[in-house]
């Protein structure tokens, strides 16, 4: 029997799937469908301090291979998330959470990381500093390294949980950015988040979504989140959970040789409410068929070979 267990650090899960926030709601909305048990963690909606109602509709454009989106961080504030939508989870879900932390200055990471340090049922701060789809949404603090350094060493001084910074695509090196927020105390890093992309209405020349831009994800990204992985699991020490474009299992396992120690499921649940679920029952049956009995042996293979 192939052993799925991976770890993020001291956090086992019992295997490496984890639906992608903004993906998959706060996850008790997924338990109509399925047993939603089964997943390694989930990572719940981006939370800000304050609620926020989001970006002007339209806010998804489908492309070939991918989707845009411009939510905006739609969330009822940090506050009505710990207090609300974790209670709900906990009546159907048993294990660990993922806070997903957004923000617009480093006061407001700080109140949502000192909020969340409170909260049981969460084990990592997943600290976004990488939303394209708001006006400095993160993103700011995301492509400077000396800013990625100082953002994670102030959250790190005050965290009592493991911290987890999300990187964006959207700079020229990528690896010199985890290496600040590893320097900086983090405890892990998600990657990558969505790219920068656009589309126009072949009729009208006008934009299909309402802020022109917003952020590319699907199966098109999957090899740069790849050549993403590799280069930053050469960088650092420190865990990755991988993501982008992941749609089944050969993907899982495509992320995790390049480094990934497990993987978020993104614009997959946006198409089948069922991936996940998919993914991790036909991630057995592949990892037999290439005589893989423990999945962390996988993990950085790609580097060994």
């Amino acid at each position: 029997m192939v052993d799925l267990r991976v770890n993020l650090n001291k956090f086992e899960l019992s295997n490496p799937i984890i639906p992608a926030s903004g993906t998959f709601g706060f996850g008790y909305e997924f338990s109509e469908f399925y047993d939603i048990n089964i997943l390694g963690s989930i990572s719940l909606k981006g939370t800000t301090l304050n609620p926020r109602f989001g970006n002007p509709t339209p806010r998804i454009a489908e492309c070939e291979k991918g989707m845009i989106n411009s939510v905006g961080l739609q969330n009822p504030g940090v506050h009505r998330v710990i207090n609300e939508e974790i209670k709900k989870l906990k009546k159907v879900y048993s294990k660990k959470v993922i806070a997903n932390i957004s923000g617009f200055s480093v006061d407001e990471y700080l109140q949502c990381v000192e909020k969340f340090n409170e909260v049981s049922e969460v084990e990592i701060l997943e600290i976004n500093i990488s939303c394209p789809n708001v006006k400095d949404g993160g993103i700011s603090f995301g492509t400077c390294p000396d800013s990625v350094y100082n953002i994670t060493k102030k959250i790190k001084e005050i965290a009592k949980k493991d911290v987890f910074i999300k990187l964006s695509p959207n700079v020229t090196n990528i690896s010199e950015i985890a290496k600040a927020a590893e320097n900086g105390g983090a405890d892990g890093i998600s990657m990558i988040n969505t790219l920068i992309g656009a589309r126009f209405d072949i009729k009208t020349a006008k934009p299909i979504i309402h802020n022109i831009m917003g952020g590319f994800s699907g199966p098109a990204i999957k090899p740069i989140a790849l050549a993403m992985i590799y280069q930053v699991y050469k960088a650092v020490k420190i865990p990755i959970i991988g993501m982008g474009g992941v749609m089944n299992a050969k993907d899982v396992v495509e992320m995790m040789y390049a480094g990934a120690s497990a993987v978020q499921i993104g614009s997959a649940n946006c198409i089948n409410p069922y991936a996940c679920k998919n993914i991790i029952e036909s991630l057995p049956l592949l990892l037999e068929e290439l005589s893989i009995k423990n999945i962390k042996d996988i993990i950085g293979k790609a580097h060994n070979v």
